[in-house]
């Protein structure tokens, strides 16, 4: 077996289930008192929150990178950021590595693409869905078309990630919202909705929803595994 990279902490709440899941998911696999051979750094999400709002991405550029970068020194053989935003910077913290960052988005579309669906809801951070880094990917790579709330409806999204998600804060009228969210996506064309956040599955689940509910935490954790388990 294979070790996974965790970098972490953006939000650690997240974090926590990327953890829990690697190692029940290992274990599932393997039976007995199997668990996931992990190295995490866990960053400290306050700072690198600040640099966000202040768009100084050279600077979170620069400080994931170092963290991917002691991740590997303590024996990663893969790199899990587990975080869609921080993607942004994927290309400077793969950069300054010599393992293979497993990207959240590929593993998200490669999945969507099982499923055979072509239009695709996305639900994230205003960056995550406003941005090319990450809805660009999905389109340019992988051929789908991707659907995005309105401006105000992504205002919200954005708050309710940060203000409450981000704090462990589980509010019964913001999952509504959301459920009435994506149904405006779906009336527009929506086959399935990404998660494209890592503290979205704690709010939303696959039961709440009339159509495919794409979690990228789960996704992205049995990537994780594939490659723990099989090298690649």
């Amino acid at each position: 077996m294979k070790t996974i990279g965790l970098l972490g902490g953006m939000s650690w709440e997240s974090t926590t289930h990327y953890y829990a899941l690697l190692n029940e998911g290992i274990n599932q696999r393997l039976g007995g008192l199997h668990s996931a051979e992990i190295v995490m750094e866990s960053v400290n999400f306050e700072p690198v929150e600040q640099l966000m709002r202040k768009e100084k991405w050279r600077q979170i550029a620069t400080l994931l990178a170092q963290a991917g970068r002691r991740v590997e020194q303590g024996g990663a053989e893969c790199l899990l950021v587990c975080t869609n935003t921080m993607h942004k910077v994927a290309p400077a913290i793969q950069e300054a590595i010599s393992i293979p960052l497993l990207h959240i988005a590929d593993a998200t579309a490669r999945a969507i693409q099982k499923d055979h669906l072509q239009t695709i809801g996305l639900l994230g951070t205003q960056f995550t869905m406003e941005e090319d880094f990450y809805r660009g990917r999905l389109a340019s790579t992988f051929g789908l078309d991707i659907i995005i709330p309105s401006e105000t409806e992504r205002k919200e999204i954005h708050r309710i990630i940060f203000e409450e998600l981000c704090r462990g804060k589980i509010v019964e009228e913001s999952k509504v919202r959301y459920q009435e969210i994506i149904g405006g996506m779906q009336h527009r064309g929506a086959e399935g909705v990404i998660a494209g956040c890592t503290e979205i599955g704690m709010l939303i689940s696959p039961e709440d929803l009339s159509l495919p509910f794409y979690d990228t935490t789960r996704i992205h954790v049995e990537r994780g595994i594939e490659f723990a388990l099989n090298g690649k």
